[in-house]
């Protein structure tokens, strides 16, 4: 995954940055597909049902649906495409440092905002 920060917004006393990343793999398929490029709100906490890129286990930066907030906070990550992928099935829950922003949309190749799964 491949990213760039455009410009950078203050929330409510937040630091956030807007990046660009491009997803590369077919584990967030339909959503998501290899070489679509989004946006992402860095810094930006998630709420389950978000897709986000997290620090993930042994595999560096990836795209995550977040599943759950485990009782220690650290968070569950789902695949929408789970043969395609792994998720915190296999790597376990992510500390809730290493989701690092929120995907709200993507722009390439055919824009469309992301949407949460409830």
């Amino acid at each position: 995954m491949r990213g760039s920060t455009l410009w950078q917004l203050t929330r409510v006393g937040r630091h956030v940055a807007v990046r660009m990343v491009s997803v590369s793999g077919r584990s967030m398929t339909p959503t998501l597909r290899d070489g679509d490029a989004c946006v992402v709100l860095w810094g930006m906490s998630p709420r389950v049902g978000d897709v986000v890129v997290a620090r993930l286990p042994g595999r560096g930066l990836g795209v995550k649906r977040a599943a759950f907030v485990e009782p220690d906070g650290s968070w569950w990550l789902r695949s929408d495409n789970v043969a395609a992928g792994t998720d915190s099935a296999t790597f376990g829950s992510v500390p809730a440092e290493d989701v690092l922003g929120r995907v709200i949309a993507r722009y390439w190749p055919w824009p469309a905002w992301i949407r949460r799964v409830s």
